[in-house]
């Protein structure tokens, strides 16, 4: 922590300046600026040879908590920061992977078995090639007179002591090329001891691989002496994690109308029961969103590429004007456009969709991000566009699907897929270059297609209980043509 950057950084929240290309501070600026003073008075830097570091920081009023009063300066200052580990390695496998701590220890502990294993049975190997020689070199030993007679009478000798005395190629081998000193009283005493040990040894390597408890100890046994050897006092604390300080201004709950224009200008009203007709917008501009809302609630868009971002409704500005252009709270990713807007409670579900004909269902919280880049969502391919999202009423039982080509689908909803995001299932199957147009759920007792008729005028068609039943199908079906003609815009 750098005393100087922590004073940088509640001078930048306390006294924000416009971003580049800005005549005014955002209104998320302004939204962190009241929240900073409305809990700090003062700031000093008291750092000197006595504290390398000491910053003293006066809460605005005596009666302000310590722990709500550090938590807003811990949250938006590098009081607290977190670094960031990337546990990428080469595992046994020798493919890299991004793993977890515990998954390295096991793997480093099963690799630690394999090399005890691995060494164990080399030292094996190497002591029964040992016995093997020994035991070669005692049958010449005890019957000495009898290998230098058979050495000394044969043309090949190697053979020849294979065959009399039962020995293999390696014992014999060894037996012509050691020196006759080594054969003598003294030298078979060692031999004998040598042999000994060794099969000791032998049996003592065996239990080892047998025996998984017996590795395990020898294991322990190595790493506390490697401790012993090159380890040192622990310099960092390992303990439970805390939770990352977040502080936000109490938002008292209160009703709003929340108003979002097509071209993303976004306003709030207080109150609810305010008339459409009375809201103006900029010329040329639409409404895409007027929702009776709480201040507690999130507002949630979706770009044209699948992108989620959100936006507190206390922090939308208020009042009769045209409002702020929603691009000032949000970025949208390169080449993209507001796409979708929902303004709802964080657990009501949402039925999504592209015009590919794929979809699911997610909560309106899990499009919630702190990020104002936003957060991956749906994963659409080129050309497809987002549709306008369904909302699911409590004990909805049907999802029903409109195409383009004017035909409609309807199925349970327990086999629409239910996800935090992706791509989804196909909810409609659709002819070559056809397009999905719109999505709805609900008890399936009825539906209403919203498009246009003839000459462009605005129609409706409603499917009734008596005829809905040929539509019922499965996911994924292209459905059945509607009975009338129509070019279908919208359903509910």
């Amino acid at each position: 922590m750098s005393t100087a950057n922590v004073l940088s950084e509640i001078e930048a929240l306390t006294n924000p300046q416009p971003r580049t290309g800005r005549k005014e501070i955002s209104q998320e600026q302004k939204t962190l600026k009241a929240l900073v003073l409305g809990v700090l008075e003062t700031v000093r830097d008291e750092s000197s040879d006595k504290a390398a570091v000491r910053i003293v920081l006066e809460p605005r009023t005596s009666r302000q908590s310590p722990e709500e009063f550090m938590a807003v300066l811990l949250a938006h200052t590098s009081l607290e920061s977190s670094v960031p580990v990337n546990m990428t390695m080469i595992g046994r496998d020798g493919r890299p992977q991004q793993k977890g701590l515990v998954a390295i220890v096991r793997e480093w502990i099963d690799f630690r078995f394999a090399t005890v294993e691995r060494r164990t049975r080399h030292r094996l190997d190497e002591v029964d090639r040992r016995i093997h020689i020994l035991d070669g070199r005692m049958i010449a030993f005890l019957r000495i007179e009898e290998v230098i007679a058979c050495i000394r009478e044969s043309d090949e000798p190697k053979p020849a002591l294979i065959a009399r005395f039962g020995l293999s190629g390696i014992q014999a081998e060894d037996i012509l090329e050691i020196r006759l000193r080594q054969l003598a009283r003294l030298e078979g005493i060692r031999i004998e001891k040598e042999l000994g040990d060794l099969r000791d040894e032998r049996v003592q390597l065996q239990n080892l691989l047998d025996d998984r408890k017996a590795m395990t100890k020898i294991i322990l046994k190595e790493i506390g002496e490697d401790a012993k050897k090159y380890g040192d006092a622990r310099r960092t604390v390992i303990e439970a994690v805390a939770p990352i300080a977040q502080a936000e201004i109490a938002v008292p709950d209160e009703p709003v109308t929340l108003i979002l224009s097509r071209n993303g200008w976004v306003r709030t009203r207080q109150g609810h029961g305010i008339d459409p007709a009375t809201i103006s917008y900029k010329a040329g501009d639409f409404p895409l969103l007027v929702r009776e809302a709480r201040t507690t609630w999130p507002l949630v868009l979706v770009d044209s590429k699948g992108r989620a971002y959100s936006i507190r409704v206390a922090d939308v500005p208020g009042g009769r004007g045209d409002g702020a252009p929603i691009t000032t709270m949000v970025e949208f990713q390169d080449g993209a456009k507001l796409a979708a807007a929902i303004c709802d409670v964080p657990e009501a579900a949402y039925l999504f969709a592209g015009s590919g004909g794929y979809g699911f269902i997610a909560k309106v919280g899990d499009l919630v991000t702190r990020q104002k880049a936003g957060k991956a969502f749906m994963t659409m391919e080129a050309g497809e566009r987002v549709l306008a999202p369904a909302r699911v009423p409590e004990g909805a039982t049907e999802v029903a699907c409109v195409s383009e080509g004017a035909r409609l689908l309807c199925f349970a909803i327990a086999e629409a897929k239910v996800q935090s995001g992706g791509r989804g299932v196909i909810l409609m199957g659709l002819d070559k270059g056809e397009a999905l147009v719109a999505v709805a759920a609900g008890s399936g007792t009825a539906w209403v297609v919203e498009g246009l008729g003839r000459a462009g005028k605005a129609k409706q068609l409603s499917i009734g209980p008596r005829d809905i039943e040929k539509y019922r199908l499965h996911r994924a079906r292209k459905g059945c043509l509607l009975p009338e003609r129509i070019k279908p815009l919208s359903l509910r």
